[in-house]
């Protein structure tokens, strides 16, 4: 895979140099919740720039439905870059129409634009390997150069993503180089013990990263809406939690082969149980009761780990070598379900190992929640596309990355 730096040292100066990146930051109306996939594709776009190239950013954002909609606008992400940067940033209102080609005809050395939201096109994400290459036909009219650099979108095959590496000299950009450097020492040359944490709302979402790991993690913790389908499964009442029943096997056979093969899968002893899930807009008191996770009331749902799972998880990432960490523990968003992610992002911290988070709702949490990003060893911009890079897939953003 062709670095950056390699592309530098052959001089982009004068050059249109397309950087696809992954902008696909929360929005509340048109005002930026989380600039951190912004922040993540600085370097390279202050390098390229620095180095006289004609940069042109694309993205997406959201999902459109393949035609332009102003709520999925990224203007305000352009206008973000543009203030971090500390330039001024150009914004085509389109893509590949006129606006596109006109902004990118007046860059000037050095200068960087911004290019209206990748999926306002449907051939970005057509399944039609026709369709998809026609756009990024039009795209590749507008560069002469391809950085990847949007991690975040590896793991789609996206006109942007996969077929205009094809048609441009390409290379990794420093965000795709770091991702892949971190998740390589999850994979291919581990240091032990290594403990993965995983929470989120669905098992389902993580059963195959689970499968994968039963053959390589010394601990896998479990914690969200997932656990409580590991809890059924174990015969316990859950009330009105989270459940895939679909998943029940599965998780079954999973707790039998982490017992068969040695590895501790670990679940909550207690968690906080309500009669409702919370209000997230108001963030009205809950007030919540502590139950052992044997002893759910019928009534009740789980929507957080409690105290003593806090000190359990904690005891079990103290000596870890290598952390995973994807999935919040609990609703996090709302005060009263915060503290089993509170706590598992401390005991990140208070590891000696290198601590990883694995994007989503992951990193949002441990911004979202006042942590120091710069104390972990690594925050990823990719939840999905992390998950699948552990679980051994091929991803096609990488692969078209490759020479």
């Amino acid at each position: 895979m062709k670095t950056i730096d390699e592309l530098l040292s052959e001089g982009v100066a004068g050059k249109r140099v397309f950087v696809r990146a992954d902008l696909n930051v929360p929005l509340d109306g048109t005002t930026i919740t989380d600039d951190g996939r912004i922040r993540a594709v600085l370097p390279t776009v202050k390098a390229l720039a620095e180095a006289g190239g004609r940069v042109v950013v694309a993205s997406h954002l959201g999902r459109p439905k393949g035609a332009p909609d102003p709520a999925f606008s990224l203007a305000p992400a352009a206008a973000r870059l543009g203030e971090l940067l500390g330039v001024d940033v150009a914004f085509a209102t389109d893509t590949v129409g006129e606006s596109a080609t006109a902004t990118v005809a007046g860059l000037a050395d050095g200068q960087v634009a911004v290019l209206e939201n990748l999926r306002f096109n449907a051939g970005e994400t057509a399944k039609d390997d026709a369709e998809r290459g026609a756009f990024a036909d039009r795209l590749a009219g507008l560069a002469d150069l391809y950085v990847g650099d949007g991690f975040g979108a590896v793991h789609r095959k996206h006109a942007s993503v996969y077929d205009l590496p094809a048609r441009l000299p390409h290379a990794a950009g420093f965000l795709i180089a770091t991702e892949v450097g971190v998740l390589k020492k999850l994979t291919d040359d581990v240091q032990r013990p290594y403990v993965v944490a995983l929470g989120g709302a669905k098992v389902s979402d993580k059963l195959a990263v689970i499968d994968e790991l039963l053959g390589k993690a010394d601990r896998i913790l479990i914690g969200g809406g997932m656990a409580y389908t590991f809890l059924k499964a174990k015969g316990y009442e859950i009330g009105t939690s989270l459940v895939q029943e679909d998943q029940l096997s599965a998780v079954t056979e999973y707790l039998e082969r982490a017992e068969k093969n040695g590895v501790e899968l670990v679940l909550p002893v207690d968690t906080l149980v309500a009669e409702e899930f919370p209000d997230l807009k108001t963030k009205a008191p809950a007030h919540p009761a502590t139950v052992a996770a044997d002893a759910m009331p019928a009534g009740r749902m789980g929507l957080d780990i409690g105290p003593e799972t806090c000190t359990l998880y904690a005891s079990k990432l103290a000596d870890a070598v290598t952390v995973f960490w994807n999935g919040p523990m609990g609703v996090f968003e709302h005060p009263d379900y915060a503290e089993g992610t509170k706590a598992v992002a401390q005991a990140l911290l208070d590891s000696p190992g290198y601590t990883v988070v694995g994007g989503g709702d992951s990193a949002a949490a441990v911004r979202i929640l006042g942590f120091d990003e710069k104390a972990f060893g690594h925050i990823s911009t990719g939840g999905g596309a992390s998950l699948e890079y552990l679980e051994g897939k091929t991803l096609p953003g990488l692969a078209a990355l490759e020479d």
